[in-house]
């Protein structure tokens, strides 16, 4: 099994996510390369401008060396798909190769550890030597790659010249960067997002589809999910026995979905305000179709942003709107040392902020390549090597399909993302306003369900278990074990898959964890519970989708998922 396929069925068993930029958008390609220069001279400053600092650096990197060219050293981390082959520990040359790279690359690690600077300045120091050392990695090159040395020999050098023709079609096509999946093997409609329904509100901004009943009672109260802007909404409706639509509908709810357009320059002017007057579209949709006078809301990732705020709004304008609400991995509160913290430069905001101003849109390749260089070994040079080494074609997994399916930011919601992430201003009553009413999520009283991943690099969960302090009504915390992605997509089935749930969540984050009890499953299971308790009584299942003023307009998963 080559590293990249290795790497997906890890990932199908719950064991690594492939992460995606799906929180906050901020910045492109261009910004990712002022970030990585500007953090590494500033780091350097940090960590080594005193002569003393320099001399304990040096020495740390000479004696790492020497023990290297001794073949003395720590084994790889677990997992490390670079040292896999037999031939690093076996050949003398190459082992010793080896514990050279490793014990520097320890040494820089500690250095950056050892510095006295605040978490931000950690984080971004963290991030620039990650890109330098997973970048000098012996792996990336055919010299000193092992396992691609034999396969250009078992190949005649046919692999050679299949990694040169994946590199230039890169080059052309994927803004230089290696793909990570084989795209060609998925279509949206066919094998991705196949749970029936029917589109049953349509404006310039968003669809919602409703979903067809496969029980024959359902619940009274609709549970309307609001995706990130950043991605499509399909990664909770990958495939069947993966879908967590197709999951919620077999319990009988009754579900609606927000698919957001994807927008162009000329709708760069779509704002907070914008797209929340569509979520509360959404909710009156819901509600007219199914005569309740209240909705269940999940909101997904930098979607539960948006979710926030228009609950902020309806809990001073309509109270009583929304009967309950959920959270998946969202972050709320940005004052939580996480990495996405290292982007937390003013210069660096306001870069990003002119960027997408001057375009119209925040491009959803330049997005996607700030992301993928913060986990650069396992998506950047696991497929350097595989696509352009070994020769390789990347793996065909639903959830990489999904992520390469990449959407665009408007403006000016992206200069809102920027400030709500500079200033941190969900936290601060009224710091910014949202359909014309101040923002407080105190104001929030209905119940609140929500989730957290335990290896989330991205919404770290102490970060996403914040919310539960800043909403005033009674709230529910889950931990799943995996990260970012993984934890929405997260069927039942899977034995590695487990989750915690706790008390009531009090201040601290690690005294919740130390009580917590762990359970096998997922969490789907106990969101389920959760929610069928919030969803009213059993009715009949209707027998057609929509009403005489939400007629039927296209089938699932609609015509702006294709855009």
């Amino acid at each position: 099994m080559s590293q990249t396929a290795a790497t997906a069925e890890r990932a199908r068993a719950g064991d690594q996510s492939p992460e995606t930029g799906d929180q906050v958008a901020v910045g492109g390609a261009e910004d990712a390369g002022t970030l990585a220069v500007g953090s590494l001279l500033g780091a350097t400053w940090r960590t080594l401008g005193r002569g003393r600092t320099l001399a304990r650096a040096g020495a740390r990197l000479g004696a790492g060396a020497v023990r290297g060219l001794a073949g003395r050293g720590p084994a790889p981390e677990r997992g490390d798909w670079r040292f896999a082959d037999p031939t690093w520990q076996e050949h003398p040359v190459y082992r010793r190769l080896m514990h050279v790279y490793l014990n520097s690359s320890r040494a820089v690690d500690q250095l950056v550890e050892d510095a006295d600077v605040d978490w931000r300045t950690r984080e971004r120091a963290r991030f620039a030597v990650s890109v330098l050392t997973s970048a000098l990695a012996p792996t990336n090159t055919l010299a000193g790659n092992p396992a691609a040395l034999k396969r250009a020999f078992e190949t005649g050098g046919s692999s050679l010249v299949t990694g040169v023709r994946q590199l230039v079609d890169d080059l052309r096509h994927n803004g230089g960067l290696p793909s990570q999946v084989d795209r060609s093997a998925f279509t949206v409609g066919e094998n991705l997002a196949l749970s029936p329904g029917v589109v049953v509100y349509r404006d310039e901004v968003c669809e919602v589809i409703q979903y067809t009943p496969t029980t024959p009672q359902v619940r009274a109260r609709p549970v309307v999910m609001v995706p990130p802007q950043i991605n499509k909404f399909y990664f909770m409706d990958l495939a069947p026995q993966r879908s967590f639509i197709e999951y919620a509908v077999s319990k009988g709810l009754t579900f609606f979905a927000v698919s957001w357009r994807n927008p162009v320059a000329s709708q760069g002017s779509w704002n907070l305000d914008t797209y929340g007057e569509r979520v509360v579209a959404a909710i009156d949709a819901a509600r007219e179709i199914t005569g309740s006078d209240s909705v269940n809301v999940i909101g997904m990732c930098a979607g539960g942003i948006t979710t926030s705020a228009v609950l902020s709004h309806l809990a001073l304008r309509r109270p009583n709107t929304v009967h309950s609400a959920s959270f998946g991995v969202t972050l709320l509160d940005f004052d939580v040392p996480a990495m996405v913290g290292m982007m937390q430069s003013g210069p660096l905001l306001a870069v990003a902020k002119r960027r997408s101003a001057r375009a119209g849109v925040l491009d959803g390749q330049s997005l996607a390549a700030v992301f993928t260089w913060m986990r650069p070994n396992d998506l950047v040079w696991n497929y350097w090597v595989n696509n352009y080494l070994m020769g390789k074609r990347p793996p065909t997994f639903d959830i990489l399909a999904w992520n390469a399916d990449r959407t665009n930011l408007p403006a000016a919601l992206h200069a809102q993302f920027l400030e709500i992430f500079a200033s941190n201003a969900l936290v601060h009553p009224g710091a910014i306003s949202v359909l014309g009413t101040p923002v407080d999520l105190a104001r929030i009283t209905c119940d609140t369900y929500v989730t957290g991943g335990l290896t989330d690099h991205l919404t770290p969960w102490q970060g996403c278990y914040r919310a539960t302090q800043l909403f005033s009504g009674p709230t529910t915390f889950v931990l799943s074990h995996t990260g970012h992605i993984q934890t929405m997509v997260n069927p039942p089935g899977n034995p590695k898959s487990h989750y915690f749930v706790g008390p009531d969540p009090g201040p601290d984050p690690e005294a919740w964890r130390a009580q917590a009890e762990r359970r096998q499953g997922s969490w789907w299971d106990h969101w389920s519970e959760w929610i069928l308790a919030r969803s009213g009584e059993e009715r009949p299942a209707p027998a057609k989708l929509g009403s005489r003023r939400h007629k039927p307009l296209d089938p699932a998963p609609g015509t702006y998922v294709l855009g």
